[in-house]
């Protein structure tokens, strides 16, 4: 049996983040650090690390005279964001099957057993979240059209909160898992329409259900 230890900071972060999602913690709210150290237990350095791990997972910003508040999530730009991730990534898919080397398709495969192993560990916000991007440009690299790819890492820089609303409040992994398989196995048969249509569809089926959760937050 493996034993989990969590750091102060990270058991902090997991709690202000939960609040953040479930929409316990409203958009705009202040994120007040004494108060937050004391509902915690915890004094106001874990707090502010917590704050600032937030802050870099989009869900939190800091504002002049203001401090720390949480990050309102707009349906609007999950629609750009998704829209323009289905269109750029399909494109680079489209390109790099055909140059794919076995070295890159057995990493790929590496990164999605490192997934199903996270999963099962429940480290879905954390782990997952990351191997998932990392799985996903991995099939990109061999395309090599580095201007594009380094414009859809900056689109899964700016997709990863939603992401993590997706991953903890629709179950998000149990439908990407199978997913995730499929593609794998037709970009390893070289089967680049059907490949590129999944994708498309993995995206943009993300993206409808990312959608509902934050439009149902908004009116929570």
């Amino acid at each position: 049996m493996v034993v989990e230890y969590k750091t102060r900071t990270q058991v902090v972060v997991e709690a202000i983040r939960e609040k953040i999602l479930t929409g316990a913690i409203k958009a705009g709210e202040p994120l007040r650090q004494a108060a937050l150290a004391d509902e915690l237990k915890v004094s106001r350095i874990p707090v502010r690390e917590a704050l600032l791990q937030l802050e870099a997972e989009g869900l939190v910003e800091f504002e002049a005279h203001k401090g720390a508040t949480a990050t309102k999530l707009s349906a609007e730009q999950v629609t750009e964001l998704f829209e323009l991730r289905a269109l750029l990534e399909c494109e680079l898919l489209r390109l790099a099957i055909p140059k794919l080397t076995e070295a890159e398709l057995a990493q790929s495969e590496q990164l999605l057993q490192q997934m199903s192993t996270a999963y099962q560990a429940a480290d879905t916000s954390g782990s997952w979240s990351e191997l998932n991007s990392r799985f996903h440009m991995s099939l990109y690299r061999a395309a090599n059209r580095p201007l594009t790819y380094e414009m859809v890492q900056n689109l899964n820089s700016n997709s990863d909160r939603y992401i993590r609303v997706h991953l903890m409040l629709a179950g998000g992994v149990k439908k990407a898992e199978p997913e995730h398989s499929s593609l794998m196995q037709l970009v390893r048969q070289k089967k680049t329409d059907a490949a590129c249509k999944l994708l498309k569809q993995h995206i943009l089926g993300a993206a409808a259900e990312i959608k509902q959760l934050v439009t149902k937050l908004d009116a929570s």
